[in-house]
């Protein structure tokens, strides 16, 4: 019941979606790279989501979201070491279960976001491993203090499908990707209380700009 509801206000929301399109007719990414064009593309915040995995004291891992992302990349699947990728994360859009702790973790002792209001990664390379897989390598920007970082990359799907512009959904060429990679917190400056490497996981969707 409560899903049959859900699934009535998603669909509500995106009538011509809804009405003007049967399951089979809906295009879906395939795990490909090549099937996007090349070109400009930009970060879309709807469907991506940027985690870190803190171990906590190590007895589990406590999970923060970052909901303010942005990025750019430049896409060239016939040449992929042509590819640049500039993402940007407003830290203090960070949110956790934990109430009141958000305030907390943005202040001197932590994350101190008045100071370093932006994480940011600049990519240096992209080395492909297969037609879903590769490594992005890069710069990594985090509480001023800036130090290589590489991601491990899924691509999820690559293609046309259905993007958003003025609340109307329209056919883009679009890439979805997974990616991994860990950080030293001690590098980055955090206190005493953050010794483990920090997991960091991005599931991110870029549509390109032109149609």
């Amino acid at each position: 019941m409560i899903r049959a509801a859900c699934l009535a206000l998603v669909l509500a929301a995106t009538p011509a979606l809804a009405q003007d399109y049967k399951p089979e007719d809906v295009p879906q990414g395939r795990p490909d790279y090549h099937l996007s064009k090349a070109g400009d593309y930009r970060l879309d915040p709807m469907h991506t989501a940027v985690i870190a995995r803190v171990l906590h004291l190590g007895f589990s891992y406590s999970v923060f979201r970052f909901g303010d992302v942005s990025g750019s990349l430049v896409w060239n699947p016939e040449d992929p070491a042509q590819n640049k990728l500039t993402a940007e994360v407003q830290v203090s859009s960070i949110s956790t279960p934990v109430p009141d702790f958000a305030p907390v973790l943005l202040g001197k002792d932590y994350l101190n976001a008045a100071a370093n209001p932006v994480a940011r990664f600049v990519s240096d390379s992209f080395t492909v491993q297969s037609d879903s897989k590769g490594e992005v390598q890069g710069q990594l920007t985090l509480m001023g203090q800036t130090h290589p970082a590489s991601f491990e990359v899924e691509l999820i799907g690559a293609g046309q499908g259905f993007t958003g512009e003025n609340g109307q959904p329209v056919i883009r060429d679009l890439l979805g990707v997974h990616a991994e990679t860990q950080i030293d917190p001690q590098a980055y400056g955090m206190n005493g209380f953050f010794t483990a490497p920090i997991p960091i996981v991005i599931d991110a969707e870029f549509a390109r700009t032109a149609p």
